[in-house]
């Protein structure tokens, strides 16, 4: 009976023995299996913009700028180990559409937003971002609105910071005295920038002679606008507004036979490439801009240079927002010390953390950091087209 007893006490032993292992060696396997799916992890970036349409030269030069980094990144090892996963769609500068290309994204698993490109779009796209507590990083949107939430932030200066700053240059540089506005009241980029240059623009000992507004239904035909700007004595004109419809107030005022000096903000950036244009009529345009084309430190050269050879053409300051995007990004889940196995949540609240940490030098700034709500800090620079190219003002 006792050998019988101790044959079933080596047989139980026996079973849990056999049942410990084969815990022990699935273990190993899931353990194995993870390490295999972190291996294989990777940060997945989203963006959108208009490819398509009036606005194309924005999104294209955002969606080539960011390749252009991501490449780069991923080359030298990628971010914390891991590689990027980089997918842009055309959102055609179009609010409702914009909120469809972002739902796809999220289909594709995208865990951080870099987008959008332009500002109706963004502000609508923002309050999709929120809810998903996803953290986003706008280049170009310089909406107010477009960063009206923790989650998200942005590359560029706002409306309001472009609207000022122009006014702060200009007057600082005594470029001119008698200023006129032709601005587009239907939009919110446009509007904006108008309405803080005019609170700033006495400030700075400038006089607005004139400010005369059209809206998205009628943007073909500015000689009222030009007219009354010719009357009040315009040194200058301002233009907050987008560069289709600046090439168009170029060559009516070259018809009227008035010649002011023009000045504008990032919309401008695109006014080379409008076909039909003679871009004669754009020499001497200043606009402000936090990238310059012919800068020669090494940054600048190396990614001209890359953005040529693979577009075949200069890059505009749209371009240097996305490349920088994607470094800030990078510093941010460095910073954060994020992995991609994160909940989309969870790494938003630890890149948001982050960025009240970081400082990153690019193509667009220098020891750029960011507020509580999303602004960078960063100085603003100018531009002057000379002879059909963009060049750095002092």
């Amino acid at each position: 009976m006792k050998k019988l007893v101790s044959l079933c006490l080596v047989l139980a032993m026996a079973a849990t023995m056999l049942v410990g292992c084969g815990a022990n060696e699935e273990a190993a396997q899931n353990s194995a299996g993870t390490s295999e799916s972190a291996e294989g992890a990777v940060f997945k970036i989203g963006g959108s913009g208009p490819t398509t349409g009036g606005a194309a030269v924005y999104g294209l030069a955002v969606q080539r700028g960011a390749q252009i980094a991501v490449d780069e990144i991923n080359a030298a090892g990628g971010i914390n180990g891991f590689q990027i996963e980089y997918n842009f769609t055309d959102d055609e500068h179009d609010p409702e559409k914009a909120v469809n290309a972002y739902n796809n994204l999220k289909d594709w698993g995208m865990q951080i937003f870099m987008g959008t490109t332009t500002s109706g779009p963004c502000v609508a796209v923002v309050e999709k971002t929120n809810e998903d507590n996803m953290y986003q990083l706008t280049p170009s949107g310089t909406a107010v609105d477009a960063i009206k939430y923790a989650n998200a932030f942005r590359v560029c200066f706002s409306d309001p910071g472009q609207g000022t700053k122009s006014a702060q240059y200009i007057g600082e540089n005594k470029i001119a005295t008698k200023v006129a506005v032709i601005y587009d009241a239907s939009d919110v980029y446009s509007s904006g920038i108008f309405n803080t240059f005019r609170e700033a623009a006495e400030g700075y000992g400038i006089e607005i002679v004139a400010a005369e507004s059209f809206t998205s239904d009628n943007k073909t035909d500015f000689t009222i606008q030009l007219q009354k700007a010719k009357e009040g004595g315009a040194e200058l004109v301002f233009l907050p507004i987008y560069y289709q419809e600046a090439a168009l107030i170029l060559s009516q005022a070259n018809s009227m036979g008035f010649a002011p000096m023009f000045f504008g903000c990032d919309g401008l950036d695109g006014i080379l490439g409008v076909e039909d244009f003679d871009t004669a009529l754009a020499e001497g345009v200043m606009l402000l801009t936090p990238f310059a084309a012919d800068a020669t430190d090494e940054l600048t050269t190396s990614f001209v240079g890359k953005y040529q050879e693979a577009h075949g053409e200069i890059p505009i300051q749209f371009a240097a927002n996305a490349y920088d995007a994607i470094y800030i990004i990078k510093a941010a889940i460095e910073k954060a010390g994020a992995t991609p196995d994160m909940s989309v949540s969870d790494l938003c609240e630890a890149m948001k953390a982050a960025m009240m940490e970081v400082s990153v030098t690019g193509l667009t700034g220098t020891e750029m950091t960011w507020t509580e709500e999303g602004e960078v800090n960063k100085e603003p620079k100018a531009v002057k087209i000379v002879d059909g190219a963009y060049t750095a003002m002092q």
